[in-house]
């Protein structure tokens, strides 16, 4: 009976890929956390394991323009600030 490995993807391994390599690694493999816009571009936010995978495309395109990819919780900045807390949990903290 076959055995299933899994590798884990280092940000390092992931860098390497092309991009189409890098799409669908994400597709099959990244957890989608947020959208946000800036400029005249939408942006994706995915987790990865151990980093995070942002896509860029121009606004209402399917069409990858790259994929920026960190691993720093700075990077999540812009998408801290889009998060909406419910009723009363705002006030709280």
């Amino acid at each position: 009976m076959p055995c299933s490995v899994s590798i884990r993807m280092t940000i390092t391994a992931f860098k390497a890929l092309h991009q189409c390599r890098q799409t669908e690694y994400l597709a099959r493999h990244g957890t989608r956390l947020a959208e946000r816009e800036e400029d005249s571009f939408d942006l994706t936010l995915y987790a990865v394991e151990g980093f995070y995978a942002e896509t860029w495309r121009s606004r209402g395109e399917e069409h990858i323009l790259f994929i920026h990819v960190f691993q720093k919780p700075a990077g999540l900045g812009d998408y801290l600030k889009l998060v909406r807390l419910p009723g009363n949990l705002g006030n709280t903290l």
